[in-house]
């Protein structure tokens, strides 16, 4: 029989920062699944910076969101019926179909969750997209051991990964967060040599005086004058991880770009821009790296986590404002 369900929908595209009114939750009914698609009782649903981007009518390297429709992105449910063989029912699925209570999807879009005993949570955060998100920029940005790296919102669900993965490498670490409390957790729990709150003065300053003699690599997250910043402290063929600029998604005018671009040809240095989704094959390698520095703590993990599906369109706003520490998440079951 059709399952009733609960869904969040787009009820109009943000201008600016995105409002509760510019989602819906709606009631709906599902139909039972067909061959080759499962029936999920979703208990976990990620929400992430990058789907500010897709509630914007502009096509970028995803489709956006359409207005009257189910929003989407990572999750983790129970498989309640099936109609594909290589399923059973009580299997726990990672798919993309978010932003509801529960889902038909096809059997090609999941995939049996394994997390090596870690939290089931793990597999939308330490190690799921954030944390390959983060292995993958290091590994563009040609790390070794040694180099003085920056990396720009730290306390985040991919900058603390990124951070933590090169402190492990044997690297001096520096970090930027928005509160005086992540600025001490980037510190103290965390392990990064150096941070500080970018609130606290111009960034190019703040970073001169926790870098001194300069930086090799700088994971960007944030973008705007944090990216200025560090151009401005690399050293000469320094090496630039560029994987994304939340400090302008809910911007209604272009931000301006660096000021310093001259410094690029100047001291030589390589800008990467990344997407996630075109480096799937280094999930095994970074899973032979992470998994183990989970297991035995010397990588940290944060999450904040909000309850209900009802509570997504404020979770979402949250994470634009900056008040998540670590992976932010909601609990559906």
């Amino acid at each position: 029989m059709p399952q009733h369900t609960r869904e969040i929908h787009l009820a109009a595209r943000p201008v600016g920062e995105p409002k509760p009114s510019d989602f819906r939750l709606v009631e709906v009914d599902l139909p039972d699944p067909g061959p080759s698609e499962l029936l999920v009782r979703n208990t976990w649903m990620s929400v992430d910076p990058y789907m500010r981007g897709r509630m914007n009518a502009a096509r970028s390297y995803a489709a956006p969101y359409e207005v009257g429709e189910p929003l989407y992105g990572g999750a983790i449910g129970e498989v309640l019926a099936t109609g594909d063989e290589r399923f059973a029912v009580g299997d726990v699925v990672l798919h993309q179909a978010g932003w509801r209570e529960h889902a038909v999807v096809s059997a090609r879009a999941a995939s049996v969750v394994e997390t090596g005993g870690a939290p089931v949570q793990y597999a939308l955060g330490a190690l799921g997209m954030p944390g390959l998100t983060a292995y993958t920029g290091l590994q563009l940005a040609s790390l070794r051991e040694g180099d003085v790296v920056f990396v720009s919102g730290a306390a985040g669900a991919v900058g603390s990964m990124a951070a933590q993965l090169a402190k492990l490498r044997g690297n001096t670490v520096i970090g930027s967060a928005g509160t005086p409390t992540k600025v001490a957790s980037l510190r103290d729990e965390l392990g990064l040599d150096a941070a500080f709150d970018y609130h606290d003065g111009p960034v190019a300053e703040l970073l001169a005086r926790a870098a001194p003699d300069g930086i090799d690599v700088y994971f960007d997250n944030v973008g705007g004058e944090h990216l200025e910043a560090a151009i401005g402290a690399m050293r000469d063929y320094g090496r630039i991880a560029v994987c994304g600029s939340i400090s302008g998604y809910n911007a209604t005018e272009p931000p301006p770009g660096p000021r310093n671009m001259s410094l690029v040809v100047g001291k030589r240095l390589t800008l990467r821009g990344f997407i996630v989704l075109d480096h799937d094959d280094l999930r095994p390698e970074f899973v032979r790296e992470a998994g183990p520095a989970l297991a035995d703590g010397r990588i940290v993990v944060r999450e904040t986590v909000r309850d209900g599906l009802e509570a997504a369109p404020q979770a979402l706003i949250d994470l634009l404002r900056g008040e998540n520490v670590g992976k932010m998440l909601v609990r559906l079951g």
